[in-house]
């Protein structure tokens, strides 16, 4: 199977999970693909705009950091991230990640369900 860029949606998500400003998600697949699998998103995000702090139960979330910088609020703790890092939070953890450099943070987000 091929999904052609020009296929996919795109959606403007305003203050995502509380967070600041807009955030884009490229939905790339999700349960159509495969049934554990609830979101495959690229998701772009502008400097000093984020994702606010949420949990995953029963689901596990990748971020796979492409291009950009960030804070990540890793459970209480906050930790830089960098292209090549990979942000995994599961098992009833929780994180928000804040675009912190220059360019806008480009990432691609992943989450697998448990059942």
């Amino acid at each position: 199977m091929v999904i052609e860029r020009s296929s996919l949606k795109t959606e403007i998500k305003p203050r995502m999970r509380e967070g600041k400003g807009d955030v884009a998600l490229t939905h790339l697949g999700g349960a159509r693909l495969q049934k554990h699998l609830r979101l495959l998103s690229e998701i772009v995000i502008p400097p000093g705009s984020s994702i606010g702090q949420h949990p995953h139960l029963a689901e596990t979330e990748y971020y796979i950091i492409l291009e950009g910088t960030a804070l990540v609020n890793d459970n209480g703790a906050p930790i830089d991230v960098k292209p090549g890092d990979i942000v995994v939070t599961g098992g009833g953890a929780s994180h928000s990640i804040e675009a912190t450099g220059a360019v806008p943070l480009k990432m691609i987000a992943v989450i697998v369900t448990d059942e």
